[in-house]
């Protein structure tokens, strides 16, 4: 008996030691790149109110239960909306993540209401409602069911294989593929896709067969602190390939025709564009050099699905700053938040005013509402500085143009 007690006390102790290192591994992950536990979303001991027997009262509301910052608890990396009582008048949302903070939903502004500001997910239970929009954008996907599982598959079952393949079923993911310390996939040991977007196939439950998405995740890589203000330095998320085929799935009617501007894997820059990339540092200020060039507010896509060479250029800390060659392209990305942002159409710079920056008394500041309504479009300083990601407004010119003129400033 003994013997048997000594044997039990060292399988707990061995148990335990291994748990620890999973969760430091997947660095506080409940994902960790495919299912969570079944609990967190579900109620298992009980029957819920509504039909998935889901914790919160639809699919949205229980992944804000996770990701919504609340009021008076830190930041996380994992957190993709504020509070509303965090964002009085004035105050912008804190979440500073690639895709944005879902808060600015939830802040209009004079003759722009804030449905406008991105994804309107339903999410009742942290007042989030369907937009005005019917559906999609360009396509068929009908508002009043788009929901975070419209785009992210809450039980992660598309897995990257070796060799790039991406599959719905197969041996079980060993971790998260969407970071640039994630391991490399090995035989019969494959690893989450990015973000765990649905691939080929996927449709949330509430949706019909014709919704099915029609392309895999795009190949990208995410530096391991992301969520972060870019005051100091840039978060860098190394985008591959495959984002707006991916986006078409829903928005298809936007890449084709009707599209005002064209991106995707075959709209390369060329020379021209990806020189005035390199050489653009702001406005008027066309010295800058194609090692030092990358800048976040205007992400491209490198024309690669080699993980290797992604996670190498996923960083946040400016190690990695170089620009554009001839064979990248232009994404959906480029230009607007995967979720939500300050601007209209989640876009990620302001292009409907003539200057994002005023010159005041040989300085530079950002506009605001009191000072610059023509400019600030109702926004306080604060909201400007934080659609730019805490950017100082030193780093552009004294009046400082859209960043369209990143691409071209010589056009």
């Amino acid at each position: 008996m003994n013997a048997l007690r000594r044997r039990g006390k060292r399988w707990l102790v061995a148990t335990t030691a291994l748990a620890f290192l999973l969760v430091a591994e997947t660095g506080r992950s409940f994902h960790n790149g495919g299912i969570g536990e079944c609990e967190g979303c579900h109620h298992v001991k009980a029957r819920g109110t509504n039909i998935y027997n889901l914790i919160g009262s639809d699919q949205s509301s229980t992944c804000l239960r996770c990701h919504e910052k609340r009021t008076g608890a830190p930041a996380e990396e994992h957190h993709v909306s504020t509070a509303v009582a965090d964002m009085p008048r004035g105050v912008p949302p804190s979440g500073l993540s690639p895709g944005g903070d879902f808060g600015w939903l939830k802040k209009g502004f004079p003759q722009e209401p804030g449905e406008v500001h991105g994804h309107n997910i339903i999410a009742a239970d942290f007042g989030y409602f369907n937009s005005s929009n019917g559906t999609a954008p360009g396509g068929n996907h009908p508002s009043g069911s788009l929901h975070c599982t419209s785009c992210h598959d809450p039980h992660g079952r598309y897995r990257r294989n070796v060799g790039g393949a991406i599959t719905l079923e197969g041996p079980s993911i060993k971790a998260s593929g969407s970071y640039s310390n994630s391991p490399d996939p090995a035989p019969d040991i494959p690893v989450g896709v990015f973000r765990l977007l649905g691939g080929i196939g996927y449709r949330p439950k509430s949706l019909d067969a014709s919704q099915a998405f029609r392309k895999d995740p795009p190949a990208a890589v995410s530096p391991t602190s992301y969520n972060r203000s870019e005051g100091e330095s840039q978060t860098r998320v190394a985008y591959g390939s495959g984002m707006s085929e991916w986006c078409a799935s829903c928005h298809v009617d936007m890449h084709g025709s009707r599209m005002s501007h064209p991106s995707g894997n075959d709209v390369k820059l060329g020379q021209r564009i990806a020189g005035n990339y390199n050489a653009y540092i702001r406005s008027g200020d066309l010295s800058g050099n194609k090692a030092r060039s990358y800048l976040s507010l205007v992400p491209f896509e490198e024309g690669t699905a080699d993980y290797t060479i992604l996670s190498a250029h996923a960083r946040s800390d400016d190690a990695y700053l170089e620009g554009p060659g001839p064979n990248a392209n232009v994404s959906c990305l480029s230009c607007h938040r995967a979720h939500a942002s300050g601007w209209p159409h989640s876009l990620r710079f302001n292009i409907a005013a003539v200057f994002i920056t005023v010159a005041d008394g040989g300085s530079v500041r950002y506009p605001d509402a009191a000072r610059d309504p023509e400019l600030a479009r109702g926004r306080s300083a604060d909201e400007i500085r934080r659609v730019y990601y805490d950017r100082p407004p030193q780093l552009f010119s004294t009046s400082q143009r859209t960043l369209c003129g990143k691409c071209h400033a010589k056009d």
